[in-house]
Order: C-alpha cells, then sequence, then structure tokens
C-alpha cells in the first residue's frame, strides 16, 4: 500500500524493533475488535512495546481532556473540555465529542459523528458516519450505532441501532464486521428478515 515495504508481521515486531532501533508506534486498523485482537497480539509477543497517539494538527482539544495510549485523532476534530478518550480509540475526522463526554477503550468515532454533552460510549462501540447523539445519553459496549442516526434515548451493550430517531435494530455478537458496504448491508438487511 502506497509503495511502503512490508518489513514483517507482528510476530516480527520484537526483532524488527531490536534491528531497527524502535519501541513505539501506533496502530491503523479502522474495525475496533480487529483493533483490540492486534493490540493483544503485540503485547504478548513484545510487552515493553509503547503504544503512542496522534493528533492532527487541525484538531481541537479542549481544556482538561484526557487521551489515553494508542488513540488516534484525525483531522478537524474536536474533543471539548473535560472529556476522558480510552486507549486505542479512532476519532475519524470532523466527529465531534462534546464536554464532559466518555469514549471508552477501542471504540470509535466514524467521520462527522457529533456526540452532545456528557455521552458516555462503552469500550468497542462504532458511531458511525454522521450519527447525531444528543447530550447525557450512555451507549453500551460492544455496540454499532448506524449511519446518520440520530440517538435519543440510552442504548444497551451488544446491539446495532440505526434510523432517526434511533432503534434497536437486533442483537450483535463481538467482532460483528461493520466498516464494509456489504456487510452493513447484511446487518440492516437482518432486520428486515427478522421484522417479517
Amino acid at each position: 500500500m502506497c509503495d511502503y515495504e512490508v518489513l514483517g508481521t507482528e510476530q516480527d515486531l520484537k526483532e524488527l524493533s531490536e534491528k531497527y532501533g524502535f519501541n513505539a508506534g501506533i496502530i491503523a486498523i479502522g474495525d475496533n475488535f480487529t483493533r483490540k485482537i492486534m493490540v493483544d497480539k503485540i503485547v504478548s509477543t513484545c510487552p515493553t512495546f509503547n503504544f503512542i497517539s496522534a493528533i492532527h494538527p487541525n484538531a481541537v482539544i479542549g481544556k482538561d481532556v484526557r487521551i489515553g495510549a494508542g488513540t488516534a485523532i484525525m483531522a478537524g476534530v474536536i474533543v471539548n473540555c473535560s472529556s476522558k478518550v480510552g486507549s486505542f480509540c479512532i476519532l475519524n475526522t470532523n466527529s465531534s465529542l462534546g464536554h464532559d463526554g466518555r469514549l471508552g477503550n477501542f471504540s470509535s468515532l466514524a467521520p462527522n459523528a457529533t456526540l452532545g454533552g456528557n455521552v458516555h460510549i462503552g469500550e468497542l462501540t462504532a458511531i458511525c458516519l454522521g450519527a447525531n447523539i444528543v447530550q447525557d445519553i450512555k451507549i453500551g459496549k460492544n455496540t454499532i450505532i448506524g449511519a446518520a442516526s440520530l440517538v435519543l434515548e440510552d442504548v444497551p451493550d451488544y446491539v446495532l441501532v440505526y434510523g432517526t430517531p434511533a432503534n434497536i435494530v437486533r442483537k450483535i455478537s463481538i467482532g460483528e464486521k461493520y466498516l464494509q458496504r456489504h456487510e452493513y448491508k447484511l446487518l440492516i438487511n437482518k432486520k428486515k428478515t427478522i421484522s417479517k
């Protein structure tokens, strides 16, 4: 990809870090669960590896914000005051986390996702493209908020939520794929089949 040479896999990390003199990096995998699996593999093979966070210079980070290790914050992101972003999160282009917000470890905000103040997101939860969540909402762990959804009520663990206003479509299992268009269509089509 991009004509870069691939030096090895996660199993080679310890040897590569010694050979090339590095001991830090970030994981650039969009899928939350796959990112967690990779972190676990790296920690087991190279326990002294340091996970760094990357914050784009065009992001706006408010006062008293805490950001965990291995988190990526992209261009145009706004993280308002007194918010806490967990470890290994991704806040994608032009997403925003309102004041006093919480993102659990391995969670993600897709481009243009907007969260009001005091919104709490559980670990491994994905807020998809352009979703909006009003203030004081709690979203459970390993949950998917569908693209362009409007969330007006708390959402439990392990569900797919979609629509305006958002409704629970169905239960999901840990590690269920959501980033590719055909997989997202399958998630929604399962709802249609269940509803009939």
